[in-house]
């Protein structure tokens, strides 16, 4: 972008936020919206609200943007009410519940765990493989050893209550078919700014109910679920992983802002993509989230339904993402 076209639209967002009665912390949520107070932090669902609140104490306890997205995603890894995320989520169609999640950082830091089994907490195992090990990504058996030497406790593997009782019902027909807006809200991604422009992301998940045993979504893995960079902006995915991995979205949308996109049309140029990308995108829900440097924050997703919480040191609200369809 040139110096010009930044000197604009800095300029024209500054005047925005001088218009009396619009407030300076949400004005024009869906248009590409400069915000006045950082930190800011943005996840996804109903479910971010929350996590929202979550990582905002931490933050205000350490003043670690790392540290406040991380314990904002452990909030949701631990609502037992929540069928989508941590131990307590639908299991695979072999009735075993398997756990994927990401961290990084804006100076490209990460960590991943994928398939892993009896850890209550993958965000935070993700985390130690990021800050402990030469290594990105640790999964299955090996992430599990790796959670045993560093002093995870390892839960008993059995299904909570809800989860079970949904898993006998799948198994008197034993059939997959993806619901939109249902099934797929098998994430929460977070995106995080301290007041210094600092940026971190986390994404955590249980990923889709009665899933092949071994399948791994889009969620640990860098690009696609989560992608965060300190000289751009940050970005996450949620919904269906296949169709979000095959356009490596969370990635591309840094690269559209890169160059130039605000958050709002790198968002909608990555739903296009995807779309073109995959088959029977009646069935398929996904939705992106981004913030970029300048603090402004862009939502799409394929399908109406997609929404997401925005928080600050003051606010903490859920807005509704706009849709191709």
């Amino acid at each position: 972008m040139s110096e010009r076209r930044k000197f604009i639209k800095k300029s024209l967002l500054g005047s925005a936020l001088l218009v009396p009665g619009v407030s300076t912390a949400f004005a024009g949520i869906q248009k590409n919206q400069l915000i006045a107070e950082k930190p800011l932090i943005l996840s996804t669902w109903n479910h971010g609200l929350p996590a929202n609140a979550a990582a905002i104490a931490k933050l205000k306890e350490t003043g670690s943007i790392l540290d406040a997205v991380e314990t904002g995603v452990k909030d949701t890894e631990l609502d037992l009410s929540n069928l989508s995320v941590g131990l307590q989520g639908l299991p695979d169609r072999e009735g075993i519940t398997t756990l994927d999640a990401s961290i990084m950082t804006g100076d490209g830091s990460c960590g991943s765990v994928a398939f892993v089994r009896q850890v209550k907490h993958p965000i935070s195992l993700a985390r130690a493989v990021m800050e402990k090990t030469p290594h990105v990504m640790l999964a299955g058996e090996g992430a599990r050893q790796f959670a045993i030497a560093e002093g995870f406790p390892i839960e008993k593997e059995e299904l909570s209550p809800k989860a079970k009782e949904a898993y006998e019902k799948w198994k008197i027909t034993s059939k997959y078919k993806p619901v939109i807006n249902i099934e797929n809200h098998d994430t929460i991604g977070m995106i995080g700014m301290d007041k210094d422009g600092n940026l971190a992301g986390s994404c955590t998940t249980s990923g889709l109910a009665y899933k092949m045993h071994g399948r791994v979504g889009d969620s640990p893995i860098i690009g696609a679920g989560l992608y965060v960079d300190n000289e751009v902006g940050a970005a996450t995915a949620t919904g269906l992983g296949e169709s979000i991995i095959r356009v490596c979205g969370s990635f591309l949308i840094v690269e559209l802002m890169r160059q130039g996109r605000s958050p709002q049309e790198a968002c909608e140029e990555a739903v296009k993509r995807l779309i073109s990308k995959n088959k029977n995108i009646k069935d398929i829900q996904a939705g992106f989230l981004a913030m970029n440097k300048e603090g402004q924050i862009g939502a799409y997703a394929v399908h109406p339904g997609f929404n997401f919480a925005q928080g600050t040191l003051g606010s903490n609200v859920m807005v509704d993402s706009k849709s191709h369809f």
